[in-house]
C-alpha cells in the first residue's frame, strides 16, 4: 500500500493541476478563437470558465510526474485517485445547482424545475442528475470494485472503470443539459462535452483490456 505521506503530498498536487488542467482545458475547448485572440484572457479567472476533461488531462500529467518522483507505480496512484475523484465530482455538480450553472435544456419531465434566474421554463435539473449518475454510482462501481483489485494488485482496472463509466454518463446526460451558448451543437447533435467524452470512453476500454489479462 501506498504511505500516507505519499498521498497527503500528492494533495497539493493534485489541487493545483486540476486548477491550472481545468483552466487551460475550459480556453482551448470552450474558448479556443477568443484565447488565440486574446492569450492574455487565460489569466480572467475571475470571469470563471473551468473544464472538467483539462482538470482530468492535468491531474493525469501531475500523477505521471508524481509517480516518476517518488519512484511509485503511476496506476496504483491513479486508481486511488479515480476511485475517490467521484465525490468531489458530486460535490461539484451540486455547487453547479446552487449557482444556477450548467442547467438542462426544456422539457416537461416530471422531475423538470424552474431556474427563475435564468426563464420561467421548466428545465431539466441536469446537474443533479450528473450530481448522482457521475458521483454517486460511478463511485458505488469503483468502491465495490477497488476491493478486488487492490487485493489483486491489477492496478489500472479502477482508472479503466473510471474513464468508461464517467465518460459514458457525461456522454448520455449532456442530451439533457443546454449546451453552451458560445458554442451551441455540433453536427447539430453533440456538445463539447460528448466530444471529450468519446475518448475517454474509448481509452478506458482499451486499458480495461490492458489490464485484466
Amino acid at each position: 500500500p501506498l504511505k500516507n505521506t505519499i498521498i497527503d503530498n500528492f494533495f497539493v498536487w493534485s489541487v493545483i493541476s486540476v486548477i491550472v488542467g481545468g483552466r487551460l482545458g475550459y480556453v482551448t475547448f470552450y474558448q479556443t478563437i477568443y484565447t488565440f485572440n486574446n492569450p492574455i484572457s487565460i489569466f480572467y479567472i475571475w470571469q470563471g470558465g473551468m473544464s472538467f476533461h483539462g482538470g482530468l488531462l492535468g491531474i493525469i500529467f501531475s500523477i505521471l510526474i508524481y509517480s516518476k518522483h517518488k519512484q511509485i507505480n503511476f496506476f496504483q496512484l491513479s486508481d486511488l485517485v479515480s476511485t475517490v475523484a467521484p465525490l468531489g465530482i458530486f460535490l461539484g455538480r451540486i455547487a453547479n445547482f446552487i449557482n444556477v450553472e450548467l442547467y438542462g435544456r426544456a422539457t416537461e419531465f416530471p422531475f423538470a424545475i424552474i431556474y427563475p434566474n435564468i426563464d420561467n421554463i421548466p428545465r431539466h435539473p441536469s446537474q443533479l442528475y450528473e450530481a448522482f449518475f457521475e458521483g454517486i454510482v460511478l463511485f458505488l462501481i469503483l468502491f465495490l470494485f477497488c476491493s478486488r483489485t487492490f487485493a489483486k494488485k491489477k492496478y489500472g482496472l479502477n482508472t479503466s472503470l473510471f474513464l468508461f463509466f464517467y465518460g459514458l454518463f457525461r456522454f448520455f446526460l449532456e442530451f439533457l443539459r443546454e449546451p453552451d451558448a458560445h458554442l451551441g451543437l455540433y453536427y447539430n447533435l453533440f456538445t463539447m462535452g460528448q466530444l471529450l467524452s468519446i475518448p475517454m470512453i474509448l481509452l478506458g476500454v482499451i486499458l480495461y483490456i490492458k489490464k485484466s489479462q
